[in-house]
């Protein structure tokens, strides 16, 4: 027990095995022999023994509960009793063959279902399980053994047990042991051996159970090492981690440390490492590209995100617990990795006890490579360039002759300098050159003695031509990266754009799939989207915008595919590849608005279904007890009128024709309700309008009441008459008022003393029906003083077959305040219920005023 008082959790032991026969159970009743003699209560719930006769002799000395009896089918099957175990609370409670399925009738239909309760009380469990009985696992051993096994335990009651045993054994000795007669009948064991029990069989199970538990032991192994914050290395499992950069190297780098993985056994991860900026980087297909390549080796994919790559790496490979690192050599000039080392030596200094495998391939001797693109720059800032870098020099020179006298040939440099500057920062790098050319040639003929010459006598004039022609071209670089950087940040928020509204579409639009189309034909400036799925061999369109739709994914100017069954097929101008990405996250949003739209339909469909089944079943409850009760009322009243041998005196016959007449009212009550309910479900009530007096009504209502001394009227004649249709409106108070006296009579507890002598008054009225205005519109109220309605029932009083609060045997089906409510919402009025002031219900009926319409 808890300090709180909550009983604490049992503890799961499993033997999990690779087939039948291995010692399973062996060594779960092994286990149990050794806790009963270390003085622990336990109880056998179930065991199997198959008729083996070492696993029935180790059940001796163990107190093995009764199992209960269970009839299907005209046969008799035993089962554990799990009321009678937890009646016995024991310590540990052994229980055989966890995914064994209980007989129909039983009180969970899965063992393991059985061992949750257990384990709920507190009690320990000692379980076995084999592992083609794994759910995750029972393909796999259906391939292999050609056996499907129709018994299964989701792997995740498995893994929650506290411990797991592997009962191992070679496939030798566990063919010995069947040959032997250990596990099967003799004329079992031929067939057995030559199918099941085959040695490449058992080898692959064996191994399957191996794996698994392996699995399960690295899980916890993980948890272990979050849980104390274990960042070190443990060489328990190896794993490969390879890195990649998108570049043309990946895949050689992928599929060599395959082969490396393979050699040890070991599992494989590709990581890429991303910038933090989301801006440089490879191209989204190239990463998709790797990421098939990875996925067809049987590796796992990873994307992280760092400026720091070979930290980033790192961490990585220590939170998996990585045991190889492979990189690609360094593309890198000597020269380069004078000043910057690379990421490569920097990951093999910091790698620790992580080995770190340098592979080399094909790019590794071509050096960085020149990427000559589209220039970022627009065409009016190259041309606006172009014309500075002819102005800008020759505005320079003629400032510096006008001021020759006031200035020297430093002025001049700098001056020259700053318009290469500027000529780079408008044009880019192609202005910059010329500028810096013609704006040193300048300064040789005008400013550079002997001047009015190209003559270059001084070495230090051609140290400033190249001075210009660097600076021209770093300061051009950094304005064409900016651009280029500009331009990704552009493009990347107009697809997050897109993308958040292509999201949006999907979650909020009443027809996402319609609009999803709409937008991206929109977006694009594409003739028509049509979304393809294959269906029986050939294409459907599931939906399609704009004209002459696509019917095939050939037809279609641009195919996205979404699935290998379902295609966006889109007709109009060639699109650039940039725009690939946000397409194929539009097919995806298209694919999921697809789904939602069905799911919608399905869920709409089986939410009719239910509410169909539910209105059958609450009208067959109801309407079969209140008809049969005035039927059988009117037969034996009619049976005893037609018996001879009865001699009924005039008051009997008078009381039986009563008691007919009395019911035959009932019974067309309840058909008036039923009727009434059908018309206002269907639509089928139309009101005549007029304006209506409250006081006739209740009058005329009330005339067909047999129980008129109990209701007390109170409607004064003149209050303004209501908008209404007179026959709907006597039907509704008289429901209201019916309902009121039959539910809301006075209990004996509330009845009080009103004439002073202790009885109390027989012509007392129980219910109240009061009138008055308000406003535009004139109220009638139908007070009860009853039980009122329970707490929270909120408007579930006017819902058909409800009687709330009911629990004695009143008549009725709960159609009366339903049909009210429908004939009072078709004449424009409102009927609300509210709690009556020291106990009970009142009904308030509104309907507007009728104004008289002017001549």
């Amino acid at each position: 027990m808890h300090s709180n008082g909550e009983v604490k959790r049992g503890e799961l032991r499993i033997y999990l095995g690779a087939a039948p026969g291995v010692g399973k159970t062996f060594a779960m009743l092994g286990e149990a022999h050794r806790r009963r003699e270390r003085g622990t209560d336990v109880v056998v719930g179930l065991v199997e023994t198959h008729g083996r006769e070492k696993t029935a002799d180790l059940l001796a000395g163990l107190e093995i509960l009764p199992r209960e009896e269970i009839h299907h089918r005209g046969a008799g099957f035993t089962e554990m009793d799990v009321d009678g175990l937890l009646a016995r609370a024991p310590e540990v409670a052994v229980v055989d063959e966890l995914a064994h399925t209980n007989v129909p009738g039983s009180r969970n239909d899965k063992r393991w279902q059985d061992i949750e309760e257990l384990l709920d009380a507190g009690i320990d469990v000692l379980s076995t399980v084999n592992v083609q009985h794994l759910e995750s696992l029972n393909h796999v051993v259906q391939r292999i053994t050609g056996v499907r096994q129709r018994e299964t335990v989701p792997d995740e009651v498995v893994r929650r047990a506290e411990q797991i045993e592997l009962v191992d054994v070679t496939p030798e000795a566990l063919r010995r042991r069947l040959a032997h007669g250990n596990i099967y009948a003799a004329h079992k064991i031929d067939a057995a051996l030559g199918n099941y029990f085959r040695v490449g069989n058992l080898t692959a199970l064996r191994e399957l159970a191996l794996l698994w538990v392996a699995d399960q032991v690295d899980v916890a192994l993980q948890r272990y090492r979050s849980e104390q914050r274990i960042t070190d290395t443990w060489e328990t499992r190896e794993r490969v981690v390879v890195a990649i950069t998108g570049g043309a190297e990946s895949e050689t780098l992928i599929r060599r440390a395959r082969r490396i993985a393979v050699r040890a056994g070991a599992e494989l991860l590709v990581v890429h490492v991303m910038r933090g900026d989301g801006l440089a980087g490879p191209a989204p297909e190239v990463v998709a590209k790797c990421r098939r390549i990875a996925e067809d080796l049987g590796a796992t994919f990873h994307s992280v995100v760092g400026d720091d790559v070979p930290t980033a790496l790192l961490e990585f490979a220590r939170g998996v617990n990585a045991t190889q690192l492979v990189l690609g050599t360094s593309r890198r000039s000597r020269l380069a990795r004078a000043f910057d080392e690379g990421i490569g030596s920097a990951v093999v200094q910091a790698s620790g006890p992580i080995d770190v495998h340098m592979v080399t391939h094909d790019e590794a001797r071509r050096g960085l490579r020149w990427k000559i693109g589209r220039n970022a720059l627009s065409r009016s800032r190259r041309s606006a360039g172009w014309a500075a870098s002819a102005v800008l020099p020759a505005a320079v020179t003629g400032l510096g002759l006008l001021w020759q006298n006031g200035l020297d040939y430093s002025t001049d440099l700098v001056g020259f300098i700053l318009a290469t500057c500027v000529v780079a920062l408008i044009g880019g790098l192609g202005p910059a050159l010329f500028a810096a050319f013609i704006g040193a040639g300048l300064l040789n003929f005008f400013f550079t003695p002997p001047c009015y010459s190209l003559a270059v006598n001084d070495p230090r004039n051609v140290i400033t031509l190249v001075a210009m022609v660097i600076v021209a071209v770093l300061v051009a670089l950094v304005v064409d990266r900016a651009a280029r950087l500009a331009e990704q940040g552009a493009r990347a928020r107009t697809e997050a754009a897109l993308l958040a509204s292509y999201a949006r579409t999907v979650l909020t639009s009443p027809y996402p799939l319609a609009r999803l189309l709409e937008k991206v034909r929109e977006n694009f400036g594409l003739e028509s989207v049509a979304l393809l799925e294959r269906r029986n061999g050939g294409w459907e369109r599931v939906a399609c915008i704009g004209p002459r739709p696509c019917d095939e994914p050939d037809e279609a100017d641009a195919d996205v595919a979404v699935t290998s069954d379902v295609h966006l097929a889109l007709r109009g101008p060639t699109l650039p590849a940039s725009d690939q990405r946000v397409l194929e996250a539009a097919a995806g949003q298209a694919l999921m608005a697809l789904r939602q739209q069905r799911m919608a339909a399905e869920t709409l469909d089986a939410q009719r279904r239910a509410e169909t089944t539910e209105l059958r079943t609450a009208l067959l409850s109801a309407v079969g007890h209140d008809l049969r009760t005035p039927l059988t009322s009117i037969k034996a009243a009619i049976g005893s009128l037609r018996d001879p041998e009865l001699r009924l005196s005039t008051e009997d016959v008078s009381e039986l024709m009563a008691t007919v007449e009395e019911s035959a009212d009932r019974l067309t009550g309840l058909v008036d309700n039923l009727l009434d309910s059908s018309r206002l479900a269907t639509g089928a009530v139309v009101p005549v309008i007029r304006p209506v007096g409250y006081y006739e009504v209740v009058a005329s209502a009330l005339s067909g009441v047999e129980e008129r001394r109990a209701v007390s009227v109170n409607v004064d004649e003149q209050l303004p008459p209501v908008r209404a249709d007179l026959g709907l409106l006597e039907r509704v108070v008289a429901n209201v008022v019916d309902n009121a006296l039959r539910h809301g009579r006075l209990s004996p507890r509330r009845l009080v003393d009103v004439d002073g002598d202790g009885r109390v008054a027989d012509d007392e009225p129980e219910v109240a029906v009061r009138a008055s205005a308000h406003g535009d519109h004139v109220e009638l109220r139908v007070v009860d003083h009853g039980r009122g309605l329970p707490k929270k029932s909120g408007g579930r009083v006017f819902t058909p077959f409800q009687r709330l609060g009911d629990r004695d045997a009143t008549p009725g089906v709960g159609l009366g305040l339903s049909v009210a409510k429908g004939f009072t919402e078709a004449m424009g009025g409102e009927i609300t219920a509210e709690d009556t002031p020291g106990g009970g219900l009142t009904i308030v009926i509104s309907l507007p005023v009728h104004e008289e319409t002017p001549a």
